[in-house]
């Protein structure tokens, strides 16, 4: 197991924006990638290659959609859905096909599980949220079975002339839109931010392979501005 971690102020504030959040964050989420979320989360699923009777943890899980996308692919495996937000655990707990699926609260800076006790590891729009990225990772790897793979769904930041469009566009849309759907324009203010000072999907991969991850790749979506990445534990 990890060494004991004590959750920090930017976690706190995190957990407490994502619990007030829960009701808009599917359709904000829809709209933002006009539509493509549920695709990429079928494709983390699918990148996930377990077996038919592997053990796949899905961390920062959310209201669900990586963890369903998987139990459906899957219909063997076990799996494990776990977040640090009761409110998104509860939305997820409520959508069909949820009770194929073991749903738990967790800080994924330190997770309860043994090591070596998965095939694969998921997690969608989690490091650009935590203050420890690389201790995050490192108990990703930890719970991981050797040859076992993580696979993450992330936001990636724009370049060029892109990054200046999207800059002012998300400054505009993304506050207003949390504003008219979730009441609450801070969240998403928070979120336009986290999104745009993410680190790049090559120094996400460095610090992969830092902890051990190897093989470690990725696919850029829509226009660059979200990624999946992977790889393997040898």
């Amino acid at each position: 197991m990890s060494e004991d971690y004590s959750m920090t102020s930017q976690d706190s504030r995190v957990q407490s924006m994502f619990n007030r959040v829960t009701r808009s964050y599917d359709k904000i989420n829809s709209l933002m990638t006009m539509g493509r979320h549920a695709q990429w989360c079928r494709e983390v699923a699918r990148r996930a290659d377990l077996t038919a009777s592997g053990r796949l943890l899905d961390i920062a899980t959310g209201t669900g959609e990586i963890a369903l996308a998987a139990r459906r692919r899957y219909p063997g495996a076990e799996i494990f859905g776990v977040d640090f937000s009761e409110n998104m655990l509860a939305e997820a707990r409520e959508k069909p096909g949820a009770d194929g699926i073991e749903w738990e609260f967790a800080d994924a800076h330190q997770l309860r599980f043994e090591d070596e006790s998965f095939d694969a590891v998921t997690h969608g729009y989690l490091l650009r949220n935590v203050s420890d990225v690389e201790r995050v990772l490192r108990e990703q790897y930890r719970v991981l079975k050797p040859g076992g793979r993580v696979v993450v769904l992330e936001t990636s930041p724009p370049r060029g002339v892109l990054k200046l469009v999207l800059s002012v566009g998300m400054s505009v849309v993304l506050p207003l839109l949390g504003q008219i759907i979730a009441k609450d324009r801070e969240a998403y203010t928070y979120l336009k931010s986290s999104t745009l000072g993410f680190m790049s999907p090559a120094e996400v991969a460095a610090v992969m392979e830092r902890v051990g991850f190897r093989d470690v790749d990725w696919a850029t979506k829509y226009f660059g501005t979200n990624v999946i990445m992977w790889g393997h534990k040898p």
